[in-house]
């Protein structure tokens, strides 16, 4: 746990003495307070804690009415304004954001605990204030890797990935967003693992998420109901025993591997058809025409995974090779998915030049963060130049509209006439925040904090 002083006041009204809390002082209340900051009723302050943070706000109060005070956080600085309920989807999802309460005279309380750069505080009496601290939870691990290329925006890519990964890795398990969802979904940790892996090596968080979910999932159910997430249960525990020689770790998990293996071939029909109860890539994917095509690239992959891996203990791998048989009898054919090449890629070591035209077609229109590895790495595989230019352009643009951390999704498209996360939206201007985001991230559901977006930390490694 760090203690993070607030770096700016972005606005207040009807508070004297503002910059008071921009100064560090003991963190401990004084019968004697001779430097604090006196707001009144109706009065307000935004603080900018500089960076996306995962914790809880610390309040040291001297004096007050003890009437409310309106708390409210945001990883951009219109999500801190927002009103529950409203047009753009601002939520106390997964965590509390915005709420009220009093603080009593020679008071030290810590509210709330989710992911935020900018807190708000709106008075309806007087309050008189000593500090408003940030608690910040990251990964504490000792890097094996770090890029020093001399290229500034790759370095500054990397950074930003690396504190992706850290605030997502700061708590006992592996979680997708520290707002939301800070839950451990397996599907999405593969990024995460590759990055992970590629700072620290091996992590006991990564092994406690894997055996978690697990616990959580006994056969037949599928990892958090996704028939795919069980495939990448296997791929993501096969591949960190391979980078990090965690093959201990890796022995306790073939059992439960065996029966994952029979329940997902019963799913594959002797033709090659797949018949899952669901379907499920990614988001931008979802219900569409490549989506099963992405399924059977993330099958075969398992597959080939379950293989490596039960070859190592000397173990049958019959039902992984039967399965990936049936597989192999239908082509994976992409019509327009940048992901799906990527995973096409991986699955079978090669792609056809259509994919090819298909992967750098207008740059990096169609990227996707949870994807983002897959894609660049098969773009490496016949261009490393352009792969390296498309991490530039597309992580670059969330760089540039003040992304202190990479997000749970991102277009390209967004950026044109949008506000930053350091500004609220002019008149005509889009709210980069606000005004974009689909299925279950519309507004600011969207979480700017999401580790899947940064397998980028393995493609820079790899790569430059």
């Amino acid at each position: 746990m760090e203690f993070v002083m607030p770096i700016k006041i972005v606005a207040q009204s009807n508070v004297t003495n503002s910059d008071s809390l921009l100064r560090k002082k003991p963190m401990q209340i004084g019968l004697n307070e001779p430097d604090v900051a006196t707001a009144n009723a109706g009065g307000y302050v935004i603080l900018d804690f500089g960076k996306e943070m995962n914790g809880s706000v610390r309040i040291l109060t001297f004096g007050s009415e003890e009437k409310p005070v309106r708390i409210r956080f945001g990883e951009s600085l219109a999500e801190c304004c927002a009103d529950l309920g409203g047009k753009k989807n601002a939520t106390n999802n997964h965590a509390v954001r915005d709420f009220k309460s009093e603080l009593p005279s020679w008071s030290d309380m810590t509210f709330s605990d989710t992911g935020y750069r900018y807190v708000r505080m709106d008075f309806e009496g007087w309050v008189i204030l000593k500090s408003v601290i940030g608690t910040n939870k990251m990964l504490s691990a000792t890097p094996i890797y770090e890029y020093k290329g001399e290229d500034e925006r790759i370095g500054e890519i990397f950074s930003t990935a690396k504190r992706t990964l850290d605030l997502c890795a700061g708590g006992e398990y592996l979680w997708d967003g520290v707002k939301r969802d800070r839950l451990v979904w397996i599907g999405d940790i593969h990024p995460e693992m590759l990055g992970l892996t590629a700072i620290y090596g091996k992590l006991d968080i990564i092994e406690k998420s894997l055996d978690f979910v697990k616990e959580q999932t006994p056969l037949p159910m599928w990892m958090n109901d996704y028939p795919m997430y069980s495939m990448w249960w296997i791929i993501i525990m096969a591949d960190y025993a391979r980078r990090t020689n965690s093959y201990d770790f890796a022995k306790t998990q073939i059992e439960y591997m065996h029966g994952l293996l029979a329940q997902m071939n019963n799913c594959v029909l002797d033709d090659g058809e797949l018949n899952y109860p669901s379907y499920f890539v990614d988001w931008p994917t979802s219900g569409k025409v490549d989506e099963k095509s992405g399924v059977r690239a993330i099958n075969i992959i398992a597959c080939n995974k379950a293989i490596e891996i039960l070859k190592y203990f000397n173990e049958s791998t019959k039902i992984a090779e039967e399965m990936l048989a049936k597989l192999m009898k239908k082509e994976i054919i992409v019509k327009e998915a940048k992901q799906v090449v990527g995973l096409k890629y991986f699955a079978l070591g090669k792609i056809s030049e259509e994919d090819k035209k298909l992967l750098i077609n207008g740059g990096v229109k169609g990227m996707s963060t949870f994807m983002s590895y897959y894609i660049l790495k098969a773009v490496a595989s016949f261009d490393k130049e352009k792969a390296i230019e498309m991490l530039k352009e597309y992580y670059g643009a969330m760089l540039d509209l003040g992304a202190t951390s990479f997000w749970e999704d991102f277009d390209i498209e967004w950026v044109e006439n949008s506000s930053t996360v350091e500004t609220l939206p002019k008149e005509g201007e889009r709210d980069i925040h606000g005004d974009f985001g689909a299925y279950c991230y519309v507004g600011f559901r969207h979480s700017f904090c999401h580790g899947w977006s940064s397998g980028i930390v393995e493609f820079i490694k790899e790569y430059c």
